[in-house]
């Protein structure tokens, strides 16, 4: 699986994300940025600049402690989103 070394921000909510692979990838998290613990990162800019790589675990982390699945992230899985999977 690779894992993320480096992360900068684009615009808004989207980044490039360098993998340990090589590959690079341009990737809009907005999708990814719902639930409680990302609430402040999807609404806040500043908060959301935070974004760091966590070498431990490979990804990219905020000071809250979420972050978001490497091998989501480089496309090797799709996320789940309840909210498409569950009509309300």
């Amino acid at each position: 699986m690779a894992e993320i070394t480096e992360v900068a921000i684009i615009e808004d909510r989207t980044v490039e994300l360098t993998f340990s692979d090589g590959s690079t990838r341009v990737v809009d998290l907005t999708p990814f940025l719902w639930g409680p613990v990302f609430d402040p990162i999807a609404k806040d800019d500043d908060v959301f600049a935070q974004i760091a790589v966590d070498p431990e675990l490979g990804t990219i982390r905020w000071p809250n402690g979420a972050s978001l699945d490497p091998a989501v992230l480089h496309g090797d899985y799709e996320t789940t989103q309840p909210w498409r999977q569950f009509p309300h």
